[in-house]
């Protein structure tokens, strides 16, 4: 698999940390991943210490990061 360095803002590093620790967190149906499993995101934020107050950042700039995840992942499978 090819690697690529990517820059990552500092102010979308806590959502960036937050993807990466939830990177087996995925829903899976029938077509393949739907989403991140909202559930794990509250412990896996503790766990990387994640501080409270910046959840609800973190967690919009997260869903971003989902979204294009499964677009990526949805061509990919094509």
């Amino acid at each position: 698999m090819e690697t690529e360095d990517v820059e990552v803002w500092p102010d979308a590093w806590p959502a960036f940390c937050l993807f990466e620790a939830l990177g087996t967190q995925w829903r899976l149906g029938p077509g393949g991943p739907s989403g991140l499993d909202y559930a794990a995101i509250p412990s896996t934020a503790k766990m990387i210490s994640l501080k409270r107050r910046e959840l609800p950042e973190a967690f919009n700039d997260l869903r971003v990061m989902e979204n294009e995840a499964l677009a990526v992942m949805a061509e990919s499978a094509e």
